[in-house]
């Protein structure tokens, strides 16, 4: 099959760019520079440089690809300003509203326009409702925050995408961890001093997905029918016991978690983090057989700093 993807040298398109080619597609993947040039075309995939909101060059390049993947994002650069959007000012996503409002749109027409069948595009799991202690699956409305209310014009443009008759496929990834995560870098710095960063109940859920789960799950969505997806790992758990694997793993005592009546302090991102989410996965599991690597975060996280440690090994015996 003929892909074309976005977000190629992102944290998930790096690692699904090669799954895509193991799996025999031929691949056009978007980077923004040089070294993404040299590594998409290293593990066999076609670079290209595109702007994603010039419309007509992005019907161009589309053009004659069977299947389209939008995973173009534009994160904030520290979990600080992630979660500070009031004292930074909204324009830190502003970048990333844009794509995924007039980027999204512009892939989704460009798809139509250009004959492909199948349209992923990624979405945002945790913008779900506070549902306790309930599993949420699909058939839950999102309610996205003021930060991210795009959210859901990334997900209007799938829809469409279906609406005209082909398959339009939406991923809702939750949250992301990984050795190269900056977000899980600046947890286990909090984690040390004791402090659990997210204000929140310590009994609300949270539910995540390793980086390799989510790239291998991208893959997998390739033969699942129309619709949204949840893409999360099989066991969410309790704040109390988030914060304690990671800090036992790292060897701090278990955090202290500020109360959920902060959240708000922290803007729209604050509250949307500190709701409680035990999201479901069965829906994607049944569609396509993709299953997590790792059941949950007390397996991924071993894994996760196993993997840090052994990168930065080589570096200290040379240092």
């Amino acid at each position: 099959m003929k892909v074309f993807i976005t977000g190629a040298t992102g944290v998930i398109g790096r690692r699904a760019v090669p799954r895509l080619v193991a799996a025999g597609h031929a691949v056009t993947a978007v980077e923004r520079s040089c070294v993404g040039a040299a590594h998409i075309a290293h593990v066999g995939a076609q670079p290209i440089e595109l702007d994603l909101f010039d419309a007509r060059a992005v019907r161009a390049a589309v053009a004659g690809h069977e299947a389209v993947i939008n995973l173009a994002t534009h994160m904030p650069e520290t979990t600080l300003k992630m979660l500070l959007p009031g004292a930074f000012g909204l324009s830190v996503w502003a970048e990333n509203d844009r794509l995924r409002s007039e980027g999204a749109r512009n892939i989704a027409e460009a798809a139509l326009a250009g004959g492909a069948k199948r349209l992923i595009q990624e979405s945002f799991a945790p913008v779900y409702p506070d549902c306790g202690g309930k599993w949420i699956d699909e058939s839950v409305r999102i309610a996205p925050e003021r930060y991210n209310r795009t959210v859901a014009d990334a997900e209007r443009a799938a829809e469409r995408f279906t609406q005209a008759g082909r398959s339009g496929i939406v991923l809702r990834f939750a949250a992301f961890y990984g050795p190269d995560a900056m977000q899980l870098n600046d947890l286990v710095r909090a984690l040390r001093l004791g402090i659990a960063p997210l204000p929140s109940s310590p009994a609300a859920y949270i539910s995540s997905i390793s980086h390799d789960d989510a790239a291998a799950a991208v893959v997998a969505s390739l033969a699942a029918p129309a619709g949204a997806y949840n893409v999360s790992d099989d066991e969410p758990l309790t704040r109390r016991a988030y914060f304690d694997t990671l800090a036992a793993l790292i060897g701090a005592p278990p955090p202290r978690i500020p109360p959920a009546w902060l959240a708000p302090l922290l803007g729209s991102a604050g509250r949307l983090m500190a709701r409680s989410q035990r999201i479901a996965n069965s829906k994607l599991r049944a569609a396509t057989g993709w299953a997590p690597r790792y059941p949950s975060v007390r397996e991924g996280f071993a894994a996760t700093l196993r993997e840090q440690r052994e990168a930065q090994a080589p570096h200290a015996q040379a240092a």
